[in-house]
């Protein structure tokens, strides 16, 4: 008998909550102190490490695609209207205008297709590369593509449900301490500010945000855990949970950063005010 053993309710349950918790950190770092923004930025690690999990099983169970694909869409949409004011600051390619997770999904579920779909290897592994850097313009990047297709490709399932986690982790953990390295030489010396505050402002993200971004690699890690520990049952059925709470998260986060002074509310990307 295992000590932990979670059912996919309360699995999806957990990766809602580290979600909510790592977009709080994202939008109110300026107001928050090191340690609850460490703690609630390392929570959403394990977030899309447990939903690509449930998005590939989504894949091989949905009875119609189109409508999984549609409903991705439509939320998706609504979502990037408050998307930009709360996570504008990870913009890892500078554009001012990236989409929100959820057409990161759509983009895994059509790279999971291809998947099944192209035969040649090459041609498939090809246009995977093609995706991952189509990826670099929507929520965690490359990896949103990557983590999905482990989930998928991998045939062993204890090995299935560990790797792309640790994976996930380890690419998330060397990509932070990279990001991080200025700051914390900033902070333990005092030293290099104007480079500190120049390696900031390239990447987009407060020097708040820039030391956090090691500890995501935890919650990655922590996911994987999880899920090694799922026992394969439905539980409470929660179709509509994501859907609706990441729009409705959101939407509440931008109030607050625009109502603190955090933030202008900054519409689809597009509009200011």
């Amino acid at each position: 008998m295992k000590i932990l053993s979670f059912d996919a309710y309360t699995l999806k349950w957990i990766a809602v909550v580290g979600m909510i918790a790592n977009h709080v950190a994202i939008g109110l770092a300026p107001a928050l102190p090191l340690a609850p923004l460490l703690i609630l930025y390392a929570a959403g690690g394990l977030t899309y490490v447990i939903m690509a999990y449930f998005v590939v099983e989504g894949y091989r169970h949905t009875s119609n695609l189109k409508k999984y694909i549609g409903r991705l869409f439509i939320f998706g949409l609504i979502a990037q209207a408050f998307h930009p004011t709360v996570l504008g600051v990870t913009d890892m390619m500078g554009t001012g205008f990236f989409l929100n997770i959820m057409f990161t999904i759509i983009l895994s579920l059509f790279v999971l297709l291809m998947y099944d779909k192209i035969k040649i290897r090459f041609l498939f592994w090809l246009l995977f590369v093609v995706a991952c850097f189509v990826a670099m313009f929507m929520d965690l990047a490359f990896v949103g593509v990557l983590v999905p297709v482990l989930y998928y490709a991998i045939k062993k399932e204890g090995l299935r449900r560990t790797l792309p986690g640790i994976i996930a982790g380890t690419i998330f953990g060397v990509l932070g301490l990279l990001s991080a390295l200025a700051p914390l030489i900033y902070l333990l010396t005092g030293e290099l500010a104007v480079e500190v505050y120049a390696a900031a402002e390239m990447t987009g993200l407060s020097i708040e945000l820039m030391v956090a971004t090691p500890v995501f690699a935890i919650g990655c890690f922590l996911g994987a855990i999880l899920i090694r520990n799922y026992n394969g049952e439905r539980g409470k059925r929660a179709k509509w949970l994501f859907y609706v709470a990441y729009p409705l998260h959101l939407a509440v986060i931008a109030a607050i950063m625009v109502i603190m002074g955090l933030a202008t509310f900054n519409l689809f990307g597009f509009i200011s005010f």
